[in-house]
C-alpha cells in the first residue's frame, strides 16, 4: 500500500510540474502548488462538500457521506449519487488514503476551522498522496470570503462572486438592523441535538456561531467555553432559555409533552422549534455556507418585527442562487414544518 501510494505521489508530483499551475497561500498561511485547470475536487469535509457543490457541482468527486432518500430531491439530480469517500478532516475520520487517491481529485479542499492540527493534517495528507490540500477559514462572518477564495481557486470567480454578494449583502443587512435592538430584546435561546437534545454548543463553538451572529445569547455559555458537550436537564432548567432549538424533531417533539421541561420558558410559550435541515442544516451540521439561509430563518424567528421580509420567497431565492433547484410548495411546506410560528 506505501508503495502504491509512493508511486501515485511520485507520479502526481511529476505532472503538477510538468503542467501549468500556480501557488497560493491557504488560510493556515500554507504555500500551495496548485493547477491552473482544476476538474475535480475532493471535499476534506461536510462544509468543504457543501462549498464546493454550491460553486462548482461539476467538479465535486464525490460526498462524505452519500446523500439520504429525504436529500436527494434538494440537490441537482447530476450530483445525487456521487459516491461517498469519507471525512479527512474533523471528529470521526473514514476516509483512507487509498480512496482518495482512487478518486483522482486535482485537490482536496477543507473549509471551516483553521488551527495547527488541520494544518498539519493537511501537510500529513499532501505528502502521502501528492495532492493539494487546500485550507479556507469557515468563519461564518467570513461568508463572502469563503465564496470568493474558493471560486478563485476552483476557477469560478463570476458564480463566486454572485453569491458572495448574496452573503455580503444578507451579512451587512443583519447586523444593521441587529444594532437597532435593545439588548433586553435579545433572546435566550438553547440549542439541542440529537434525539435527547442534552448536546449542545458551548461558548465559542462552530456549531453555535450563527446563534451569536443573530445577536442573541447562548445559554450554554454559562457552561464554559469549548466545542460540543453533553449538558443536564438540570442545567437547562436553571439557564431557563425563552427559546428552545431542536436539531432533532424527537426531541422538540419530547420538550412539548415531558412534564419536566414545563417549567421552562420556552416550553411554557410554545416557542419550540425545529432547526430544518434539507438538504444541509439551516443552523448547523455542517457550519459552511449553507447557514446563509439560516441567518434569514433566525432573523424571522428571534426578531419578526424588525426583520419583515417574506421568508418563504426568501428560502425560494436562496434554494434557487445556491443549490439551483426549484422548490414546490409542498417541499416549502415540509422544510418550515415545525420551524416557524404562524406569525413569521
Amino acid at each position: 500500500m506505501l508503495k502504491f501510494i509512493a508511486a501515485v505521489s511520485f507520479a502526481f508530483l511529476g505532472f503538477l510540474s510538468a503542467a501549468d499551475a500556480r501557488t497560493i497561500t491557504d488560510a493556515a498561511g500554507r504555500k500551495v502548488d496548485i493547477p491552473d485547470k482544476i476538474s475535480r475536487v475532493l471535499a476534506a469535509g461536510p462544509p468543504a462538500s457543501v462549498l464546493v457543490y454550491v460553486l462548482a457541482p461539476d467538479k465535486l468527486t464525490g460526498w462524505v457521506q452519500a446523500p439520504s432518500d429525504a436529500e436527494k430531491p434538494f440537490l441537482m439530480p447530476s450530483v445525487r449519487d456521487l459516491p461517498a469517500y469519507g471525512r479527512l478532516a474533523g471528529k470521526g475520520g473514514t476516509a483512507n488514503m487509498e480512496s482518495v487517491i482512487a478518486a483522482k481529485p486535482d485537490l482536496i479542499i477543507d473549509v471551516g476551522t483553521v488551527n495547527p492540527t488541520y494544518a498539519s493534517l493537511a501537510d500529513k495528507v499532501q505528502a502521502q498522496t501528492g495532492i493539494p490540500y487546500v485550507l479556507i477559514d469557515g468563519s461564518f462572518a467570513k461568508s463572502a470570503e469563503t465564496l470568493k477564495q474558493a471560486g478563485d481557486i476552483l476557477g469560478v470567480p463570476d458564480r463566486a462572486k454572485t453569491l458572495a454578494d448574496y452573503a455580503d449583502a444578507k451579512l451587512t443587512d443583519l447586523n444593521d438592523k441587529l444594532a437597532t435592538i435593545p439588548s433586553d430584546w435579545r433572546p435566550k435561546v438553547y440549542y439541542g441535538r440529537g434525539p435527547t437534545g442534552l448536546e449542545t454548543g458551548l461558548a465559542g463553538s462552530i456549531n453555535l456561531e450563527i446563534l451569536e451572529a443573530a445577536g442573541a445569547t447562548n445559554v450554554a455559555a454559562a457552561a464554559g467555553k469549548g466545542g460540543l458537550t453533553q449538558v443536564s436537564l438540570e442545567q437547562i432548567l436553571s439557564w431557563n432559555p425563552d427559546t428552545i432549538l431542536a436539531a432533532s424533531s424527537k426531541f422538540a417533539a419530547s420538550v412539548k409533552s415531558d412534564p419536566t421541561w414545563a417549567s421552562i420558558d420556552a416550553v411554557k410559550n410554545s416557542r419550540v422549534f425545529v432547526t430544518p435541515s434539507l438538504p444541509f442544516g439551516w443552523f448547523d451540521a455542517p457550519p459552511g455556507i449553507n447557514r446563509l439561509i439560516g441567518i434569514a430563518w433566525l432573523e424571522k424567528l428571534l426578531y419578526p418585527k424588525v426583520f419583515t421580509f417574506d421568508l418563504s420567497g426568501e428560502v425560494r431565492n436562496f434554494y434557487k442562487l445556491f443549490y439551483q433547484v426549484d422548490l414546490t410548495d409542498e417541499q416549502l411546506a415540509g422544510l418550515l414544518k415545525g420551524a416557524a410560528t404562524s406569525q413569521n
